[in-house]
């Protein structure tokens, strides 16, 4: 069976552009993007976006990060809110698959108590330790509330049947991860932060700010290798691409 995907703007975020393509000037404002899928065993949620508290404490959530990033997170343009718009409660979920632990992607992980959180082994370490925390790339405000969590390491077939699978792509951080989905129209693919733009895999032109840049580059040249076999790319912070995909209640096709 194929499973159907929607798409959610959770906010928008500006950096520097610097920190998306590397040597680029100025600063960039890109969407937040949370998907939803739907199979006839459970709803899968692939991040959940900025956590809302950053509205009134924002250099608490983010620490030392927070001066680096302007937030626009509308009222109501969170995932649980957006999901109640389709007639769905927290507890509709039942995974919550995290590309990464940085606060633009588990900010709402904690909305989701019932979901069994899947989350890659090395990123999970990476995010308790202290002096990664001090830095600012991980909060534990944003997860610490996880009770049912599931660490893996390599691949998870999430239902059995080739239609939703969490491979690694590291690279952006040790432990990042993307979704591979089978749709009606073809194999779709998550990248989320380990392609942010269509330029980073169009031209490999690399962020500013990486984990592992070799790992980054093998992880560009595998979508590469899926994208020739026929695979579409969803990038993960591409404004001009995020334009043309469809947005929920409208199933992306």
């Amino acid at each position: 069976m194929a499973v159907r995907l929607f798409a959610f703007t959770c906010g928008h975020v500006t950096g520097k552009a610097s920190g998306f393509l590397e040597g680029e000037s100025g600063t960039l404002t890109v969407p937040v993007p949370v998907f939803l899928i739907e199979h006839d065993q459970g709803r899968v949620l692939f991040d959940t976006g900025v956590n809302p508290g950053v509205r009134r404490e924002k250099h608490e959530l983010l620490g030392a990060d927070a001066e680096n990033w302007s937030i626009d997170l509308p009222e109501g343009a969170e995932i649980v809110p957006q999901l109640a718009r389709l007639g769905l409660k927290p507890s509709d979920i039942r995974y919550v698959v995290n590309s990464h632990l940085h606060y633009d992607h588990c900010g709402c992980n904690n909305c989701f108590p019932d979901a069994v959180t899947v989350v890659h082994a090395r990123e999970w370490r990476a995010a308790q330790r202290p002096n990664t925390q001090a830095a600012g790339i991980y909060n534990p405000l944003n997860y610490d509330r996880i009770t049912r969590r599931r660490e893996i390491d390599g691949e998870l077939d999430i239902f059995d049947d080739g239609t939703v699978v969490v491979f690694p792509t590291p690279g952006h951080t040790p432990g990042h991860q993307s979704l591979r989905l089978e749709t009606d129209s073809g194999t779709v693919v998550l990248a989320a932060d380990c392609c942010y733009l269509k330029r980073t895999l169009d031209d490999l032109h690399l962020p500013g700010t990486m984990y592992n840049r070799e790992q980054m580059l093998a992880t560009l040249m595998d979508l590469r290798r899926m994208q020739g076999e026929g695979a579409r790319i969803v990038y993960g912070h591409d404004p001009d691409f995020w334009r043309s995909v469809p947005q929920a209640p409208s199933p992306v096709r």
